[in-house]
């Protein structure tokens, strides 16, 4: 979904353990089941379980929702104004990260203080969802300890530093919650305090992996020049001067912080950085424990995803033949890289996707959409252009006056040469483009954030698993081409096309499986770098250009299996409850009931719709 991803199991959030995940992971498994099955429950009419045991005390419910405030407000926001700018608590507006060790050392005590608050709280007197949501709280804890106390992120990644900033400045201008003169006022604000983060980076930063410091390197550029253009552009219309004075002076400063950052990671930083990006068996296992709720072995999740790459090439080749049976299904690949629109044609591309899209949706019953209002194209901020192709930016849960949604697309850069943009906009082709409008709009990103109200809590709304939000997204893919789009009159011309877009799709597909065995191999030291490359590549069908920008995303999101994992599921979570309803089941309640849940871990939304506590694999 939008920028909330923290809390579960696989991106920040959950809660369950410290740092490390073996010996206390099997502990901590324990009690989340004990929690979970304190009260025997039952499933309603509109799929939702509920616990039928033990009698829930309101008195207990009411002191576990305002620890969980306190939280918020003492520990997750306290250390992360941005995110609550995101969420839509505009009181963070003009306070700025703190990155210094000092913060960083009072940051994990007030987590190790709340840590030992929510083990205080006796989960068999809250209702069934106050006890899930102690347990993202619980995990979310526990993620953030392993990321600051194990990973150390603040200690190995250059780009933490200046993106983080970038991003903060981005949060007060992406959205128009505010007049111009009010957001510029906490502009200014958060910007006479970046530059102690460059000050905090030259102090914190240990020996980082060298390609961290080359992709800080390549996004400077563009983060420069985003404060030099698009910051200034973005307040043009602002007319209290002197705010206006005292932006001239802190932009200028930031910019030059900035400037001074780059040399300093060229020519100190860079020759120096020799450390190792692979955070290791445990730590990998530690964190989609605490954020996906997924405890599986990862030798047995290595064994889940090869099987999924393999089923995905099988069928990606059968098509191919039958598409161009003179032709090998690695040429046929080449010629569907080909079919893609002009750079400049590529938004609009994405934009003539929803119309038909939403017909489909409307028409075969696929799940409600909650509002008319469309995301918005443009292009990635430039501060993302180095590891995304596209993405979904939503407002977050509680904002009330700024609403837009922004559907992000980067677009080849100007400097780039023709084979360059050739290679890169092979990732834009027929079937790619549908695929990723699925993914990211109608119905996946876009739609799920539309159902954020519906959420049960408001622990819900700010914490999520990327098992569920990227799991969905991944699962519409396929799920809407399974359901007739992309046939004959349903998004494709004819039958060739159609076979087309269910190439896109498998390429999509096996790019996430590749994702999945490439993050696990390299972060426990079975493929390198460049091995994981020509993983990319060879098996799952990506251009090298494309390849490339994967790996270096996985160097830093370990994790990023969670797309697969999630689709993966999701489709068992589907096939579970049609045998339980048989011919009662109806794929649009099964999604409905599906986006109620907010978008914790897919186990605690098994339990919530199927009402007991069966494998989510």
């Amino acid at each position: 979904m939008p920028r909330s991803i923290k809390v579960n199991d696989g991106y920040k959030e959950k809660t369950i353990t410290i740092t490390n995940r073996e010996g206390i992971a099997v502990i901590r498994k324990s009690l989340i089941v004990l929690m979970v099955l304190g009260g025997l429950m039952s499933t309603t009419q509109n799929g939702t379980a509920q616990q039928s045991a033990a009698v829930p005390s309101a008195q207990a419910v009411t002191a576990f929702r305002a620890l969980a405030d306190q939280y918020f407000e003492q520990t997750y926001f306290k250390y992360a104004p941005t995110a609550g700018t995101l969420a839509g608590f505009h009181q963070y507006d003009s306070l700025l990260e703190d990155y210094s060790g000092a913060a960083i050392k009072d940051q994990i005590a007030s987590l190790r203080s709340f840590e030992k608050k929510f083990a205080d709280v006796t989960g068999s007197q809250l209702d069934q969802v106050s006890q899930d949501d102690l347990t993202l709280l619980r995990n979310n804890i526990q993620s953030t300890l392993l990321m600051l106390d194990v990973i150390r992120p603040w200690e190995k990644n250059p780009d933490n530093y200046s993106g983080g900033i970038t991003n903060s400045a981005f949060s007060l201008m992406e959205r128009k919650f505010a007049s111009q003169d009010e957001r510029l006022k906490s502009l200014v604000a958060r910007e006479k305090q970046m530059t102690a983060a460059f000050v905090a980076a030259r102090r914190n930063l240990k020996n980082p992996p060298r390609i961290y410091t080359e992709i800080a390197i390549a996004q400077l550029p563009g983060i420069i020049s985003f404060f030099k253009s698009d910051v200034p552009l973005a307040f043009e219309r602002a007319t209290d001067a002197t705010s206006k004075a005292e932006f001239t002076k802190s932009n200028a400063e930031v910019i030059a912080a900035l400037e001074s950052y780059e040399n300093w990671l060229k020519t100190d930083l860079l020759p120096r950085s020799n450390g190792d990006y692979r955070i290791g068996a445990k730590a990998f296992q530690d964190k989609l424990h605490f954020d996906e709720m997924v405890d599986t072995p990862l030798a047995q999740l290595l064994e889940i995803g090869r099987a999924d790459l393999h089923k995905n090439q099988a069928d990606f080749n059968r098509i191919a033949k039958e598409v161009e049976a003179a032709k090998t299904p690695r040429q046929t690949l080449e010629e569907l890289g080909a079919a893609h629109p002009a750079p400049d044609h590529l938004l609009q591309s994405f934009r003539d996707t929803f119309d038909g899209l939403i017909q489909f949706i409307q028409q075969k019953h696929i799940i409600t959409i909650p509002s008319d209002i469309r995301p918005i194209l443009e292009e990635t901020p430039p501060f993302m252009r180095a590891i995304t192709f596209a993405s979904m930016d939503t407002p977050g849960p509680f904002e009330k006056i700024a609403h837009e949604a922004y559907f992000n697309v980067t677009l080849p850069e100007k400097g780039w040469t023709s084979q360059h943009v050739s290679e890169y906009m092979a990732s834009f082709n027929i079937g790619t483009i549908v695929s990723t409008s699925v993914h990211e709009a109608y119905p996946g990103h876009y739609i799920q954030f539309l159902w954020v109200p519906e959420a049960p809590s408001k622990v819900r709304k700010l914490i999520g698993a990327s098992t569920n939000v990227e799991g969905w997204a991944h699962y519409c893919e396929q799920m809407m081409l399974d359901a007739g789009y992309g046939q004959p009159g349903a998004g494709a011309r004819d039958a060739r096309e159609a076979k087309l877009l269910r190439l896109g799709q498998l390429q999509d597909a096996l790019l996430r499986d590749a994702r999945f065995i490439v993050g696990i191999q390299m972060h426990t030291g079975n493929m390198s770098f460049d091995q994981a490359v020509d993983f990319f590549v060879k098996e799952g069908y990506q251009s090298r250009e494309s390849a490339l920008v994967e790996t270096k995303r996985g160097t830093s999101d370990p994790t990023y299996l969670y797309y697969t994992l999630g689709k993966l599921e999701i489709l068992k979570l589907r096939v579970d409850v049609q045998k339980k309803q048989g011919e009662s089941f109806s794929l649009q309640q099964f999604h409905d009931n599906f986006m109620r849940q907010g978008f914790p871990p897919i186990a605690i939304v098994r339990r919530a719709i199927l009402g007991d506590a069966s494998p989510a694999l």
